[in-house]
This record gives structure tokens, sequence and C-alpha cells, in this order.
């Protein structure tokens, strides 16, 4: 089913990249970034591509002092005859980060970049550039798309570990030679601190990499950045990021856990309690260290389309922004739902405009699956098997604008929950029957604690038909229970097959969907 055999292009890439990337990336996993020339500026924390389309494509880096940002692009690692952007001056404003924008690109092609820093008083005055490299959108549906997808990193106090490698998934998710990552959510934790011991339950010790923002929960917006900043300091991570580009998503704990708008925390470790308060600090955190294209359009809004030529639209959903209040989500009238009206109308609009064959709908919460904040409820379903209620009240209205609009190739793709699963939604086994049958996979978490199965709810007739989860609750990533998924779409036939992986890349389960049908 490969639109190309592995190992691809990047395993070609990597010795060099990982050459350049010497110059300036920290020499240990978890050191500080080192001057590459003294009172040049530095680009320690290394590169990342994002949003990337047929043509263009957003350019991340963060400097260690006041810098003009240049992005030099060309077809070869040799760098002859390079394209030269000029970016923005990076100063504490941004803490010291900054996105350019390519644009004009040509499409399926890889695109190597640099990127270097130049002195604003002095543009001569360069410190050493750092390159990455990502391969744009094919508008040829021959070429096929590949893509890999999880989230929740460095979460229930399992930061990074260098006895164990750090973050070793990442190296696993690289190597299957993905166009993009998909990240689902829960980028960092910032409301769990990360101290330097952990005792696990066989007797051994955790020993995480800490950092003073890391030492408490996150209120200011210095602290917010430095959550972000805490996993750039891991060595897989940022050789990640130079080589393939992402699609990004948030959740909760980019502010804290269960949040939603207008909530007073009672939490005592909090001294700001206006959840809104901190959620606006840990968006403009999050903004800065993500190269994300709406987050600098007029709205700053996290969901968008990201077109990925013929074969693929990924529609990222916020499913925290504009939810209404945990409740028991039990009330037979739910206009605000967890999507927000104006975000549910924009999808149901979205999807009918899309001419793609296939339509992922990244949604950072599962559908069916309960996910309590006791006693209240905190995704959609809430344990009721029948009729819609509450938040599932959306979720039948959009199922339904599917199945008439007759939209073919929605595939529903998650993480939250700390296992992995394949859940097929049947109508024929629903309360709620007006809809076409689809499939939701969920998988994660990154490196964060691992929890039991959540229970399923049968409003929408789900069939779990794999999953794989401790028995226990909060099993170290030292324990495994580490997941993501991998989706591979053939460029002649068209089918989508999806593979949900362990940590170490191993295949756990394989679902093949056939394209153009209305529902399967």
């Amino acid at each position: 089913m490969s639109h190309r055999p592995l190992p691809g292009r990047r395993s070609v890439l990597r010795g060099s990249l990982a050459a350049s990337a010497a110059l300036s990336l920290p020499t240990a996993l978890g050191a500080a970034p080192a001057f590459a020339r003294s009172g040049r500026p530095t680009a320690g924390w290394g590169v990342q591509a994002g949003d990337v389309t047929c043509d263009s494509g957003l350019v991340w880096v963060r400097s260690d002092r006041p810098a003009r940002m240049i992005v030099e692009t060309s077809a070869t690692e040799s760098f002859r005859n390079p394209r030269r952007w000029h970016g923005p001056l990076l100063g504490p404003g941004t803490d010291f980060t900054g996105t350019t924008r390519l644009h004009g690109l040509p499409s399926g092609e890889q695109i190597h970049y640099r990127v270097l820093l130049a002195d604003p008083d002095d543009p001569r005055r360069a410190g050493e550039p750092v390159t990455g490299t990502f391969r744009t959108a094919s508008a040829r549906r021959r070429d096929g798309v590949r893509f890999v997808w999880s989230g929740d990193l460095a979460g229930q106090g399992w930061g990074i570990n260098p006895e164990l490698g750090g973050y070793r998934i990442y190296d696993a998710m690289g190597a299957l030679d993905p166009d993009f990552f998909l990240c689902s959510g829960d980028n960092i934790y910032a409301d769990g601190p990360i101290t330097g011991t952990v005792a696990l339950p066989d007797g051994r010790t955790w020993r995480n990499i800490t950092t003073e923002e890391k030492a408490k929960v996150a209120e200011t917006l210095a602290e917010f950045r430095g959550n972000f900043r805490y996993n750039f300091l891991d060595e897989n991570l940022r050789a990640f990021n130079a080589r393939v580009p992402s699609i990004v998503q948030w959740d909760d704990h980019e502010v804290l856990n269960n949040w939603y708008p207008g909530e007073i925390l009672t939490d005592t470790r909090y001294t700001e309690k206006n959840v809104d308060v901190l959620a606006a600090r840990a968006r403009r955190a999050f903004s800065e260290y993500f190269p994300i294209s709406t987050l600098r359009s007029p709205d700053g809004r996290v969901y968008r389309v990201q077109h990925h030529g013929p074969l693929l639209d990924v529609f990222v959903l916020d499913m925290r922004t504009y939810r209404n209040a945990n409740s028991p989500d039990d009330q037979p009238v739910d206009p605000q739902g967890i999507l927000g009206r104006e975000q549910l109308e924009w999808l149901k609009r979205e999807l009918s405009r899309s001419r793609a064959v296939w339509k992922v709908i990244a949604a950072d919460m599962p559908i069916g699956l309960v996910v309590p904040d006791a006693p209240n409820i905190e995704a959609v379903a809430q344990g009721d098997p029948g009729k819609p209620l509450g938040r599932e009240l959306q979720i039948a209205e959009l199922l339904r604008f599917v199945k008439h609009r007759r939209i073919t190739g929605t595939v529903w793709l998650t993480a939250d929950v700390h296992h992995t699963s394949a859940q097929h939604y049947q109508p024929s086994k629903a309360a709620f029957t007006d809809f076409e049958p689809f499939w939701e996979f969920v998988s994660g978490p990154l490196n964060a604690g691992a929890f039991p199965a959540s229970a399923l709810d049968a409003t929408f007739g789900p069939d779990r038909v794999f999953v794989k989860a401790p028995t226990t609750a909060n099993v170290s990533p030292a324990g495994g229970y580490q997941f993501f998924g991998e989706v591979d779409i053939d460029g002649h036939s068209g089918e989508l097959t999806v593979r949900l992986r362990e940590q170490d890349g191993a295949v756990l389960f394989t679902q093949t969907l056939q394209p153009g049908l209305v529902g399967q």
C-alpha cells in the first residue's frame, strides 16, 4: 500500500541533517543550547516546518538573542542558487521565536531549507545556518500520501528521561518517511510539574530532565513558554522536526486539565483562578512555538482545513475553545456543544466543498469513548446509550449532514485517552441511526502515562474492533503502552490503510478502507 518504498528519502537525508544540526544544536540530551560563534545569534532549539500545502509552508525558528530571520530554500542539499526569504525580526515580544511563510514552491518536491539568524545591526554577522527539509504536497494523485499521528507529550510527570533515550517514539515515526505529522493535542502538560526523579512500581527510578518553568503549574506567560521550550531539549524531537513537517492542534493540557471557557478554578496550586486569563497566555505561547497558518489570521483560530493534494484534506478541530461548561451533559437542547455553532457550520461548509478522496477529521477528543470529569463529562459521550443528549447533539447533526449530503471518505482520528483503539460506528447498533458507518482511530500517548481503555457509549453504535491499553492507571513510558498511528493512502487504488503502532514501530492493528463509498 505504500506510495513509495521504505526506507525512504529521509533515511538518506538523516546523516547530512545530523551533521548540519550538530553545528548549532545541543550536544547532549537536555543540554542548554551553545553558541556556534561568540556574539552571533544561534538557533539551538532547531527548526520546524508546518501547515505545508502543494505550494507553500511555514518555517519556524528560535534565536538566543535579537536577530533577523532569513530562510533560504533549494532543490538540493548543496544550496546552489538558493531562493532567499526575509523573515521577521525576532525579539523578546515573541520569546525570540519567529515564522516565515514560503510560497510559490513546486508541488510534490523535496524542499531543502536553511535558517540564518543575522545580527539586526549588522546583517553580515550571522550564526551558523540550521537546515531542515520537507516535501510539498503533491498535485499528482499517483504519488500517494503517508502521515503519522499521535498526541500527549510529557504528561503525568513523565518527562525527558535520558537513561531511556528521551522521546524515542519520534525516531520510529520518522523511520516511516511520513509526509507530515498530525499532533492531536496535549503538546505540553502546563498543569503537570516535572520532578527530577519518580519511583516506579518495580523499584526502579525514573529520572527526568528538569527546568525551572516545569517545577510548578504554568500561570505566567514565561512559564507557558518554558513548558513549550522544555520539549525542544529532546534531540529526537528536534531531529524529527527538521525532517517532518507538522499539523498541530491543541487540547486541554496546553492550559490545564479539562478546562472550559469561563471556568473559575478552586485548585489551590493556582494563584490565577480565571481560566480565560490562563488560556490567553497559553494560546500566545502556543502560537509562538508552532508554525500554524490560521493563528496569524485576524481571528487567530486553531481550527482549519489543510489541503494535501487530490487525495487528502485534513480538518483540524478545536474542541476546547468554544465548548460549553463541563456538566453531566444530559441536556435535551445544546446549541453550543463542544464545537460552538460557528465552528460546526464552518466544518459542514468545508466538508461540502472538499473534493479530496479522503477527509480526515482530526479531533482532539474521541466521539464514542466516555471521558469523565467527575462528577461531570469532559468529552462528547456521557455513558447514556440512548438518543443523543448534550454535546452528542452536535455530533448527530454533523453525521446526519454528512449522510444527506452524501459526503464520502470521512475518517476520524484522535488521541487524548492514552491508549490505542479502533472503533467502527454502525447505525444498525446505534440509538441514533441517521448516519452512514464510519471509523474512528485512537492513538497515543507519545510520552505520557498510559491508562485503561475508556468505556463505550452506544448512542452512535461503536464496535471496538481493537484496543491495547494497560489494566492499571498511569503506566510510565518505561512500562510501554506508548503509541502512534500511520495512515497510508495509495496513489493508484486510492485505498486508505491505517496502522496502529507501538513506540518501536511494531504494527498492532491494520485496517484498509476503500475510496468513494458513502459508508463503510
